[in-house]
C-alpha cells in the first residue's frame, strides 16, 4: 500500500467515483417523464449508459469517428425521450445535459478538500470539457487541474487519456501518480501506464475481479484519504 511519501499527485475519475451518475440520470429522466415508475426509470438509465458505453467502444475500435461526450449524451437523451414518447425539443435538450447536474457522493467534497492540502488534485474524465466545467461548479469539486478525454480525442481506457495525466504531473515516475476510481476497468487502464491505483467502493460501480491487484481498496473516499494521510 502506498503512503503519503510515495505520492506526488492524485488523479480522480469523476463520473460514478465522485458524483452519483446513475442517480442523477434517474432524476433527470423522471423530470422528463414524471409518470414513470422507479423501475422504468432505472431501465432507461441502463439504456442511456449502455448506449454511451457501446458508442465509446465503437470509437475506440475505429468503427466510428471520434465525437465528444456531449454528442453521445444527446443521442442517449433522444433514445430515452423516444421510449417515453416525449418530443418537446426543450425537454430533450435539458435531458441531454443531465450529466452537468450530477450531485456529489456525501464524502466527496470534504475528502477532496482534505486531500488538496497535501497533493495537487487532477480530475480525469471521459466527459467533455463543457460538461466538466458545469459539473465541477454544480458539485463543488475542488481541483488544481481538470483533464477531459476530449483533450486526447479518445476515451478511457485508451492509454492516450491516462498519458494526459502523466504529462501534466511531470513527475518522471508514473508510479508516483495515484489514480482513484470506482471502476476496476478504469484502474486497469491506469496500470497499463504504470500509475498507482486506488479502488473506492461506490453503490454502483465496476468492482475488481479476483485477478485485480490495486494499491488501495477502500469502502469510501473518506476511508481512502485517511489511509493515505494517516500512514
Amino acid at each position: 500500500m502506498s503512503s503519503q511519501a510515495d505520492i506526488d499527485l492524485v488523479v480522480f475519475d469523476i463520473l460514478g467515483t465522485l458524483v452519483d451518475e446513475p442517480g442523477g440520470l434517474h432524476n433527470s429522466i423522471r423530470e422528463l417523464a414524471p409518470t414513470l415508475g422507479t423501475d422504468q426509470a432505472d431501465d432507461l438509465v441502463d439504456l442511456w449508459q449502455g448506449h454511451v458505453a457501446d458508442q465509446q467502444r465503437r470509437m475506440l475500435d475505429g468503427r466510428r469517428p471520434y465525437v465528444d461526450s456531449d454528442v453521445v449524451d444527446r443521442e442517449a437523451a433522444e433514445l430515452v425521450a423516444s421510449k417515453c414518447g416525449v418530443t418537446d425539443p426543450v425537454a430533450i435538450g435539458r435531458l441531454a445535459t443531465a450529466e452537468r447536474r450530477l450531485d456529489p457522493w456525501p464524502d466527496t467534497v470534504e475528502s477532496l478538500e482534505r486531500l488538496a492540502q497535501y497533493f495537487p488534485l487532477v480530475g480525469l474524465s471521459n466527459a467533455s470539457r463543457a460538461t466538466l466545467t458545469r459539473l465541477n461548479a454544480h458539485a463543488g469539486l475542488r481541483w488544481h487541474y481538470v483533464l477531459s478525454a476530449e483533450d486526447a480525442q479518445s476515451y478511457k481506457p485508451a492509454p492516450d487519456v491516462y498519458r494526459l495525466a502523466v504529462e501534466v504531473a511531470d513527475v518522471g515516475a508514473p508510479e508516483r501518480i495515484l489514480m482513484v476510481a470506482a471502476h476496476a476497468w478504469d484502474l486497469r487502464g491506469a496500470q497499463s501506464l504504470g500509475l498507482g491505483t486506488a479502488y473506492v467502493q461506490r453503490p454502483v460501480a465496476d468492482a475488481p475481479l479476483a485477478t485485480d491487484s490495486f494499491d488501495h481498496h477502500a469502502a469510501s473516499l473518506a476511508e481512502l484519504v485517511s489511509a493515505i494521510l494517516d500512514r
